[in-house]
């Protein structure tokens, strides 16, 4: 287990990239589609989907855009899906429910390695050491 450990900032850097680049894409997908950006809901999902998703990509305010996103994906589930019926599977809802909790996860996870939320933080730490 010493092995895994010794790599769970890598496994968690690869995990946020993934799950970002996906989000950037269904995004894109929606604007592709004809998504108005100024229709309720489908257009502030769209931009939430493309600028957190590009957030959590890259690793900047990772925390913020992953609880935003949780919350959007949340919301989507709730009164877009849910409605239709009562588990995932009969309301099609599965993608939403798998980005709210992947997001929610990432919340209290942070970035890991590889994101420029643990550049700044290294070097804020170097600079506390030299003040």
């Amino acid at each position: 287990m010493e092995f895994l450990e010794q790599r769970r900032e890598h496994a968690l850097a690869l995990f946020r990239i993934v799950i970002g680049l996906l989000f950037v894409f269904h995004g894109v997908q929606k604007i592709s589609k004809g998504t108005e950006l100024l229709s309720w809901p489908g257009g502030p999902a769209s931009l939430i989907e493309l600028i957190g998703g590009a957030l959590v990509l890259i690793g900047l305010w990772t925390r913020w855009a992953a609880l935003i996103s949780s919350g959007a994906m949340a919301y989507a589930y709730f009164v877009v899906h849910q409605p239709k019926g009562l588990l995932p599977i009969q309301n099609g809802g599965e993608l939403a429910a798998v980005y709210s909790w992947a997001f929610l996860l990432l919340v209290f996870t942070g970035a890991g390695a590889w994101s420029i939320d643990h550049l700044r933080k290294k070097s804020a730490e170097k600079s506390l050491a030299t003040a």
